[in-house]
């Protein structure tokens, strides 16, 4: 299983939409939410993703398709 930090940022016409869960359900992606902050008129998430490393690389290539920007994230303030 391979792993891998992301920043997921939103913007306003998607901020009510079920990316995230979407991305797990169709790519057999665990999604763990690291960090958020959400509004009425932008997001972000800092998201693990955990799973086989070619669910990952497409589920990534499908939230970029979706309009959502994908940021890699070399580490994370929060541990455990």
């Amino acid at each position: 299983m391979a792993k891998r930090r992301v920043m997921f940022t939103f913007p306003q016409e998607l901020i009510t939409q079920p990316i995230i869960y979407n991305l797990g359900l169709q790519f057999k992606v665990i999604t763990n939410i690291r960090r958020a902050d959400v509004a009425e008129d932008r997001g972000w998430v800092v998201l693990e993703l955990e799973g086989a490393q070619e669910d990952i690389d497409k589920g990534i290539a499908w939230v970029s398709e979706t309009g959502v920007r994908v940021d890699p994230i070399g580490g994370d303030v929060i541990e455990g």
